[in-house]
């Protein structure tokens, strides 16, 4: 659960002390890359979890734009400005989980790209995946869980607009006997990301923890 204090006050209602919804009227300006960097998670914001690589940052190019958006002339990722990328392993070993930043100039362009690419990414989790609300966080949001493992291993994505970023969470299970992933894990994890996200564009400091 996204805890307050190191939480974005505006996301949760979880989250004690005067808390709203986040309803996308925060500022929406184009992240530099340093900005984009520290949007994503470092380890003292996910307890319970380690760090599998270095959170980074980099200028969108071609290749880059090959990976996140290989869809037919790399629609999704017009106007993208830097990806950013920081995978952890959960403490206990029992699950994995990615997340990616596209950083775009203009929340116009983020709008644009989000029904783009929510197609692709969605079906990552298999023909019977389900959908699952997240809840009131970003201005569009999307999830989906099913099977993201050769052997029917769970698992969970999540897709994210906050004003001019694009946010995603892909965790996995290790051991499909093991409940490691679920919807409210899925959450918490969205959750922390679009309020780092949301921290970045007020021009704070992203402390958004799990």
């Amino acid at each position: 659960m996204v805890r307050r204090g190191r939480c974005v006050p505006p996301l949760l209602a979880g989250c004690s002390g005067g808390t709203q919804i986040d309803t996308g009227n925060g500022k929406a300006v184009a992240l530099t890359k340093a900005q984009t960097q520290q949007t994503l998670p470092d380890s003292g914001a996910m307890p319970g979890w380690k760090a599998s690589s270095r959170p980074a940052a980099v200028e969108m190019n071609k290749l880059y734009r090959s990976a996140v958006c290989p869809i037919k002339d790399n629609a999704g990722c017009e106007n993208s400005r830097f990806y950013a990328t920081a995978t952890f392993r959960r403490a206990d070993g029992a699950a994995g989980t990615t997340f990616l930043i596209v950083a775009y100039d203009s929340k116009q362009a983020a709008h644009e790209a989000y029904d783009v690419l929510w197609p692709y990414y969605g079906r990552r989790m298999g023909p019977r995946a389900t959908t699952f609300s997240l809840g009131p966080i970003g201005e569009q949001r999307d999830a989906r869980i099913g099977s993201a493992g050769f052997q029917g291993e769970p698992g969970t994505i999540t897709q994210t607009r906050v004003g001019t970023t694009l946010l995603w969470t892909m965790t996995n299970a290790a051991d499909k006997t093991k409940n490691a992933v679920t919807e409210d894990n899925a959450r918490d994890l969205a959750t922390m990301l679009a309020g780092r996200a949301r921290q970045a564009q007020n021009g704070d400091t992203p402390t958004a923890a799990l």
